[in-house]
């Protein structure tokens, strides 16, 4: 898969006062996610069964055993995967994962 953009989980990580903490697992998403072909959210689900699937292409991620949360907007046919939001669960409560 395409990751647009790792530059967003490096800003979260150096930017973030719990970001030193982010860090190593979101590599480990960046690693896993680069080298996965996804072509359904069935197959994002073998990856990662503990990510939630919404509606029009988008998945939410749990990262560093359940402190951060990730969400993505994936473009199937093109093997795509936009990086929406990072943050931790209080900052995620606080938007709208299927518009942001």
């Amino acid at each position: 898969m395409r990751i647009i953009a790792k530059r967003t989980l490096r800003q979260f990580w150096e930017s973030h006062p719990r970001g030193a903490e982010a860090k190593a697992p979101l590599q480990v998403w960046h690693a896993t996610v680069e080298g996965a072909d996804w072509s359904t959210p069935a197959d994002v689900k073998a990856t990662y069964g503990d990510a939630s699937i919404l509606k029009k292409g988008r998945a939410v991620f749990n990262i560093g055993g359940n402190k951060f949360r990730l969400v993505a907007r994936i473009n199937y046919p093109y093997r795509i995967v936009y990086i929406r939001f990072v943050g931790t669960h209080a900052e995620y409560d606080a938007i709208d994962a299927e518009t942001i």
